[in-house]
């Protein structure tokens, strides 16, 4: 297929702006997201180079709703991982650490324009309030888990899940992403999480098995 006859198909299904995003994951992917222009982007997608300014401002605009759009993907595999806290609270928090790590190797590309990328988190409206209920996630199952604590020994959940969202991304930037930044490591990443949030956790005054009081 010639690059004319690409560079139609894309305005003839109204997919351009799907078509950019695709292409700046892949080339995100290969080269990081500094490692690209607004232009590598269009020739990615098989349009011209004034055609991206169709839907985006620039090419940090571009990036922003890939971040966007990882975001809602990361926001809903947490949730799956949280599942309104069943089958309980310890175990489905545990859950949402898990699917931390999953996302990071299962979405490379995402995972660096949502934290890489160097982008301001004000950028857009949409890419913070996407990143706003991403957190929301992590900042309900803190809320889940504080509850099982005595009401006077229980810590702010905010500043947990700041602890746990802290803990989780540097072990999966460290060791669980799925590219080629990911360093080695005698154990499981999700066994390195779990035995420190297990520390964490005790810290805290939480048993393996706490009871509501």
């Amino acid at each position: 297929m010639s690059w004319k006859r690409r560079a139609e198909g894309a305005y003839h299904h109204g997919n351009l702006r799907e078509a950019l995003i695709q292409a700046a994951r892949d080339l995100i992917k290969e080269k990081g997201p500094a490692g690209f222009t607004f232009a590598d982007a269009a020739r990615s997608a098989g349009v011209s180079p004034a055609a991206p300014y169709r839907h985006f401002r620039d090419r940090e605009a571009l990036l922003a709703d890939v971040a966007r759009e990882g975001f809602q993907r990361f926001e809903a595999m947490l949730a799956t991982g949280w599942n309104g806290g069943k089958p309980d609270a310890m175990t489905a928090f545990n859950n949402v650490g898990k699917a931390y790590l999953a996302f990071a190797r299962a979405e490379p590309a995402y995972y660096a324009a949502m934290f890489e990328s160097g982008l301001p988190p004000d950028l857009s409206p949409d890419l913070r309030a996407a990143s706003e209920r991403a957190f929301g996630m992590l900042r309900t199952a803190a809320d889940g888990v504080v509850a099982l604590l005595p009401q006077g020994n229980r810590p702010p959940a905010l500043m947990m899940s700041l602890h746990i969202w802290s803990m989780a991304h540097g072990i999966a930037s460290l060791f669980g992403r799925g590219d080629g930044g990911r360093r080695t490591l005698p154990m499981t990443a999700e066994e390195l999480l779990e035995s420190a949030m297990l520390i964490y956790l005790q810290g805290l005054g939480f048993s393996q098995k706490p009871n509501r009081t």
